[in-house]
């Protein structure tokens, strides 16, 4: 039996900038982290919090591709869609990103998968938006509650798929 091992996940806002980082390592290698983030069967098991359940509607990982998704709870749906600007196997995807109950509220978000040798990857996300108010708007949504609870996710996925 494995067991899953949830590494710290850091997110920080630029206090100069409309930005956001967030950095996460995996036991897992980049090919794999990446795999998981532009193949839907995947994506669908681990993006977002526990409690949501996704549906994806459109997911087209891949340069001048695009994607839609909707969680839902009992208290309603959240939608989001963006295109991809830039997806490079292993390496690198650059995206946009919007929640649809939030006018303006577009990010362009760059997320680097770092090989750390060992079978393992650094990630980190770096998203630019509108105004520090939109940034602060989404730091006070409760998005760090579904980064980590997705990034947990993700880690057992991972090891499951060892």
């Amino acid at each position: 039996m494995s067991t899953t091992t949830h590494h710290e996940t850091t997110i920080a806002a630029n206090p100069d900038l409309p930005t956001i980082e967030i950095v996460r390592e995996f036991d897992a290698p980049p090919a794999a982290v990446f795999r998981a983030h532009v193949e839907p069967e995947l994506v669908k098991k681990w993006l977002g919090p526990r409690r949501l359940e996704m549906e994806i509607v459109t997911w087209d990982a891949r340069t001048g591709g695009e994607y839609r998704y909707v969680h839902r709870d009992d208290q309603g749906e959240y939608r989001f869609y963006g295109s991809f600007h830039e997806v490079r196997p292993g390496e690198r995807i650059v995206q946009t990103f919007t929640w649809e109950g939030v006018p303006d509220g577009v990010a362009l978000e760059t997320i680097t998968f770092e090989d750390l040798g060992d079978g393992r990857t650094r990630l980190r996300g770096v998203s630019v938006f509108d105004s520090k108010e939109a940034r602060d708007m989404a730091l006070s949504s409760g998005m760090e509650v579904g980064v980590n609870e997705g990034y947990e996710r993700l880690d057992e996925l991972l090891t499951a798929e060892k």
